[in-house]
């Protein structure tokens, strides 16, 4: 694999005289490090053969055009902001992004174990990084600078790796040298939290990072290779549909869709009364107030909640194992394995400056109920 630039570690401090001649430099890579009006940084970088760097921009939307923030060719992966409860809606705008123009760089080894680190911030297409005199930024007791960017990357390490015995880990913040730091009060505050020593900016498998407005899975080649897959899941679907699962009040044959429709409710689609977990096929009775138009009672138990159409999860990297789909999040109604749902019921994802909610992995929208997802009671065929 061949990288269009490499990051090592700083090199040298160039006096304020040479801070011109270091950040024109076509050839040179380089952080600078704002300190006032009269003082400036900058920490030189060199090419290191044993790694690859790819670097994470935004697009920003405006209007229904995709209009890139950052379109330069030190760019390798695009992320756009993640819109809660997204269903590919063409109409869903987004006026201002909150991702950083160049948000942060993976620094990846090239001989195995291929170790990869995430540092926040990427190079410009000048190859600068340029941290201004508000950002966050200090003099490391070795003497080498370092900073954070203004709403920060946030990485969050699973317990036990992404596997179905996952536990949520802690939040941390990841600064420009990669170093390892406590939240700050808010997001963009201008203080740092404290220095975490004994954790690493290595990125395993079920890393979650966050880019304020996007928050990223990182998966591995060993991770993914004990994931269920596309074809999997699709099996799983038709064998859900070959049950012939029932509505228990019009005894009509429920179906999911094909995933290549997962956007169109279709006629034989399941539909679930998300507070209990009663699968039916659609009707438009049961409402109990006008107000509330999603609020219906289920004919089963009688209980109310939410009453919504029921999605096969397809995006397999989700998934912590390969078991039946039987849970849905609520109030999306997106179905997956029991131990997926519940991996990622307790999950709490960064919300804003300074919030964590849990949400659903396949549309991000926000989790609610008592345990933010439910079993499925599936009525099969009488005859």
């Amino acid at each position: 694999m061949d990288s269009k630039v490499c990051d090592l570690c700083s090199l040298a401090h160039v006096p304020c005289y040479g801070f011109l001649q270091a950040i024109s430099c076509k050839g040179q890579h380089s952080i600078s490090y704002t300190l006032s009006r009269n003082q400036t940084v900058v920490v030189e970088y060199t090419h290191d053969k044993d790694t690859d760097m790819f670097q994470i921009p935004c697009y920003q939307m405006t209007g229904y055009d995709m209009v890139g923030r950052s379109t330069e060719s030190p760019i390798d992966f695009v992320v756009t902001d993640t819109i809660s409860g997204s269903q590919n809606n063409d109409e869903t705008q987004i006026t201002q992004s909150t991702i950083s123009r160049f948000a942060c760089r993976i620094v990846c080894d090239r001989n195995p174990p291929y170790t990869a680190r995430i540092f926040a911030a990427g190079f410009d297409s000048s190859k600068n990084i340029f941290l201004g005199e508000k950002a966050a930024k200090w003099k490391n007791p070795d003497g080498h600078m370092d900073g954070l960017t203004t709403n920060g990357v946030l990485v969050m390490h699973p317990k036990g790796g992404f596997t179905e015995e996952s536990k949520p880990g802690v939040w941390r913040e990841i600064s420009v040298c990669g170093d390892v730091y406590t939240l700050r009060e808010t997001r963009s505050a201008q203080q740092r939290g404290k220095l975490v020593e004994n954790e690493t900016n290595v990125l395993q498998d079920g890393s979650l990072v966050d880019l304020c407005g996007a928050t990223l899975l990182w998966r591995t080649a060993d991770g993914l290779f004990h994931t269920p897959t596309q074809k999997h899941i699709e099996a799983l679907r038709q064998e859900i549909n070959a049950a012939r699962p029932q509505c228990p009040v019009g005894l009509n044959t429920l179906a999911f869709p094909s995933i290549n429709r997962k956007d169109v409710v279709e006629e034989k689609q399941p539909w679930a009364y998300l507070s209990c977990g009663h699968v039916h096929g659609y009707h438009n009775w049961g409402h109990r107030s006008d107000t509330e138009a999603n609020e219906r009672e289920c004919p089963m138990c009688r209980t109310v909640g939410p009453y919504v159409p029921l999605w096969l999860g397809c995006e397999a990297g989700f998934y912590v194992d390969a078991g039946p789909p039987t849970h849905a999040f609520t109030p999306c109604g997106h179905v997956c394995s029991e131990k997926s749902a519940k991996y990622w019921s307790q999950i709490p994802l960064p919300h804003g400056t300074h919030a964590f909610h849990a949400a659903c992995p396949f549309c991000a929208a926000q989790l609610s109920g008592e345990h933010n997802c439910v079993k499925l009671i599936f009525q099969g065929p009488v005859d």
